[in-house]
């Protein structure tokens, strides 16, 4: 599933063929995706992508008179392609571009959207989103203001989207392990001298995986393959019943949230 830093490489991966282009055509050849797609997406035709934004795992192509919100769900990928690219199945989203270039979005589960937002409004699925991770307003107090007092788990407590947006399931499991925390503490038990710990690997394990994600940039400009995902280098992730790269310890695995958890028993407290 795509997460943060594989959204984040698609907007960079995008960006450089779609901002400053003309939309010619929206072509939406499968509109039940997660949620229907709207009639008004036809809005964008016309209009000039003026920037492209990630907010959480969305993404949000900026013009004049609204903005296109794009959100990848499970499976999806998005690519640019000449325009008379004939599409293959999965393929759902065409947004034809003046260059001669579109932007395919492929989802072969459905689980992505595609929506639209009148100019000077926010759309609801971003009305109660927690700040971005790696701007300075996820910080140490942020963190111990809204963990205080809370029993939820930390592995829960930091993929929250009302926390902190784009720590996936993923970053969670490895974010909690570089900080030697243990996934089943209750996020009111986090010292200080842990949330300077987790907010600053939590930045620099989705840092990393942003940067090793840009090596694929090319990528959006081919015809086969997947874009924008990288080689990840995990150190507990999918590990479970393997040795800790730490201290040897098997690695044990749990479900939190019905998401698959391992955490080394040894250096996690």
């Amino acid at each position: 599933m795509p997460e943060l830093p594989e959204v984040e490489v698609s907007r960079l991966g995008i960006s450089p063929h779609a901002e400053g282009q003309i939309v010619t055509r929206i072509e939406v050849r499968q509109p039940k995706l997660r949620w229907p797609v709207p009639e008004t997406i036809k809005n964008i035709e016309g209009q000039t992508i003026t920037a492209i934004e990630r907010r959480a795992k969305y993404l949000l192509l900026h013009t004049p008179v609204g903005y296109a919100i794009v959100h990848l769900g499970m499976s999806g990928s998005l690519r640019v392609l000449p325009n008379a690219t004939a599409p293959e199945k999965h393929d759902h989203v065409d947004l034809h571009l003046a260059s001669g270039k579109l932007i395919r979005y492929n989802d072969p589960r459905r689980f992505g959207a595609w929506l639209w937002q009148e100019a000077g409004s926010d759309h609801p699925a971003l009305a109660k989103l927690g700040p971005e991770p790696l701007t300075d307003d996820f910080n140490v107090e942020y963190l111990l203001e809204k963990a205080n007092g809370k029993r939820t788990v930390l592995k829960s407590f930091i993929m929250d989207n009302a926390v902190v947006v784009g720590v996936g399931n993923i970053y969670a499991n490895e974010s909690l392990f570089t900080s030697r925390i243990h996934p089943k503490r209750p996020a009111g038990k986090l010292t200080r001298e842990e949330a300077e710990k987790l907010v600053a690997v939590i930045k620099s394990v989705l840092t990393t995986a942003i940067k090793q994600g840009g090596t694929t940039l090319k990528d959006f400009t081919q015809t086969d393959g997947k874009p924008g995902y990288f080689a990840q280098e995990l150190q507990v992730y999918g590990k479970e019943g393997k040795p800790c790269p730490v201290c040897g310890e098997e690695l044990e695995g749990v479900k939190i949230g019905q998401r698959a958890t391992v955490f080394c028993p040894n250096c996690q407290i």
